[in-house]
């Protein structure tokens, strides 16, 4: 785990709207990227990175690390953000996001400290898990696989593929996350294609699923920490999230996946986020 692990829920609470304003701070800089989803994943990954994960920022490829794939590559922006903020890269690198030769692509590369798999052709990430925590096993690592995934991804027949594979294998080192803000860029999940009920879905091939409130710090804590649920099953989490999560005007708003705002529009973020 990160050595300076926090358990306190309210200074992680914190450290997520701070990482909110980085965010905006780097697309609005860019002039380009997907607010939307990275607004609404950054409760996710401050809960993994700060209170959850055991990775090391001073040794990126420990031996026995846990593994993190961002499955919605598109939202890298969250991603990159946490990765400053846990000291896998500088504040200096974060600011160069979308210039001339940046390191930071639009999507995640592993040139990038603490990247696993350059990711972003969806339906991609739960596959390259399956191969990461079965390899675990077999090396009786003791690490696990966290794959975060958008729900619009759950179109992509790859997934199911995948996730029969976990069920086979039992393996119960790997947990799936479902970013569930309900909204992809063409729309409403259900009105693009029907998803509901994943819970009852992802069960039927032999998960553990879970549910919970995708912005309340405790809650995604303690859902982590709890699993495994049951020995030699995959789990899912279900995060239920809000699109553009923490700037009134944003949030809930399809356009916003990967809208950019104008000038006037990132000055009443920032004031919405301090």
């Amino acid at each position: 785990m990160i050595p300076q692990a926090i358990h306190n829920d309210k200074l992680l609470e914190q450290r997520a709207k701070h990482i909110r304003k980085r965010v905006l701070e780097i697309i609005y800089g860019a002039k380009g990227g997907h607010t939307g989803g990275s607004l609404s994943s950054v409760d996710i990954l401050t809960s993994l990175y700060f209170s959850v994960l055991k990775v090391d920022p001073k040794d990126a490829k420990l031996k026995n690390r846990d593994r993190f794939i961002l499955s919605k590559g598109h939202s890298v922006e969250g991603l990159y953000c946490v990765l400053a903020e846990a000291g896998f890269i500088s504040d200096e690198l974060l600011n160069s996001y979308g210039k001339f030769q940046s390191l930071l692509a639009g999507h995640p590369t592993i040139k990038v400290p603490g990247i696993e798999i350059c990711s972003g052709a969806l339906g991609h990430g739960l596959s390259v898990g399956v191969g990461m925590a079965l390899a675990a096993k077999m090396e009786n690592e003791g690490s696990r696989v966290f794959v975060l995934m958008g729900d619009g991804e759950q179109g992509e027949g790859s997934i199911y593929e995948a996730a029969m594979s976990a069920s086979h294998y039992n393996l119960d080192n790997l947990i799936a996350i479902i970013d569930r803000n309900k909204l992809q860029i063409s729309g409403n999940t259900e009105d693009v294609m029907t998803i509901d009920p994943i819970k009852e879905r992802w069960e039927s091939l032999g998960w553990t699923a879970l549910e919970c409130d995708g912005h309340n710090i405790g809650q995604l804590n303690n859902i982590f920490q709890s699993i495994p649920v049951q020995y030699g099953k995959p789990h899912l989490v279900i995060a239920h999230t809000i699109k553009g999560k923490g700037v009134s005007f944003m949030e809930n708003q399809s356009k916003w996946h990967h809208g950019m705002p104008n000038a006037e529009q990132f000055t009443l973020a920032i004031k919405e986020l301090e």
